[in-house]
């Protein structure tokens, strides 16, 4: 059975008591791994297009960002104006050592600060404006899903629910993302490597954790949670990595983040269709046709078991 037939359990994903999607499709990989990175990046830019066909909306969702993009640039403005005392603090061992030697580990040291605080507030910020936009950016969402077919046997969740599991999973990712960023500081540490091969990793990291973090509306729409949805971008990997990188790239561009917020919305509503095997093109949506999977809501309480594709533990 392949693409939209490939039926796959939220599994373990799916909130308690909260109705779940049996059977939601599953897109196999390309098996091109470059064209697929390739085409989450594309996947961005039609989020893109679409902010520019729609300013109004778009509009609405950019002062969500804007407020958390002052919060956390005022952060980061005073990391930077403290970045001395931090330095000097991290690194008492040099005390001793000769000016030369000294000044280089400070600068190294004050590299990787920087860096890992940018990786965080990148990814907090997304975190972030999430919850404080979570109105304008599931509209975003839906008018994104509505144009391609909807989805069927949508789970609907009562706000403050969606609300509390939105922030615990943006807690979870921020707190792996806090444990990435030290070891990416440690890693900094290295000569040469430290300043080449570490940022690169830090930007697919940081990728992946944006990805994740805004699939969560359309995953949660379909009564999937984090652990599923994790679950199912980590089978189109190179796909969510296109996507998620280039929007991390873009965040790091001065008030790049407040601009490409609701496009990369837009964008991910796109990106966990494609994932699910759903219709992402007016031409996969035939006139006057159901949408491409036909799923019923589960019973709250009903505890989901797996197919074979997902195991269930």
């Amino acid at each position: 059975m392949n693409g939209a037939g490939q039926g796959l359990t939220a599994g373990r994903g799916a909130a308690p008591g909260v109705p779940g999607q049996v059977g939601v499709s599953a897109a196999p990989p390309d098996g091109n791994v470059l064209r697929e990175f390739l085409d989450g990046i594309v996947l961005l830019l039609r989020g893109i297009g679409m902010w520019v066909r729609s300013p109004r909306l778009m509009a609405l969702g950019a002062l969500p960002a804007l407020v958390s993009f002052a919060l956390l640039a005022g952060a980061y403005v005073a990391l930077i104006e403290w970045i001395d005392d931090v330095v000097g603090v991290l690194t008492p061992f040099a005390d001793g050592w000769d000016e030369g030697w000294r000044t280089t580990a400070h600068v190294v040291v004050g590299t990787a600060v920087l860096a890992g605080g940018l990786l965080c507030a990148v990814l907090l910020f997304t975190a972030l404006t999430l919850a404080i936009g979570d109105p304008c950016y599931e509209a975003i969402s839906r008018r994104v899903e509505q144009r391609y077919g909807g989805v069927p046997g949508e789970v609907e969740v009562p706000w403050y629910r969606s609300l509390g599991r939105s922030v615990r999973d943006a807690l979870r990712l921020v707190i792996a993302s806090v444990v990435t960023g030290v070891l990416l500081f440690a890693a900094g540490f290295l000569p040469f490597v430290g300043q080449t091969v570490v940022p690169v990793i830090g930007a697919v990291i940081g990728g992946w954790y944006l990805a994740v973090e805004l699939t969560g509306v359309p995953f949660e729409r379909r009564g999937m949670y984090l652990r599923a949805r994790r679950r199912l971008l980590r089978r189109r990997r190179p796909l969510v990595l296109g996507f998620g990188v280039a929007v991390f790239v873009l965040f790091l561009v001065p008030l790049g983040a407040v601009l490409v917020t609701p496009a990369a919305v837009a964008g991910a509503a796109l990106l966990s269709r494609r994932v699910l095997g759903q219709p992402t093109r007016d031409t996969d949506v035939p006139p006057g046709a159901a949408p491409r999977t036909v799923t019923p809501a589960r019973t709250y309480g009903e505890v989901p078991r797996g197919d074979g594709n997902i195991p269930h533990r």
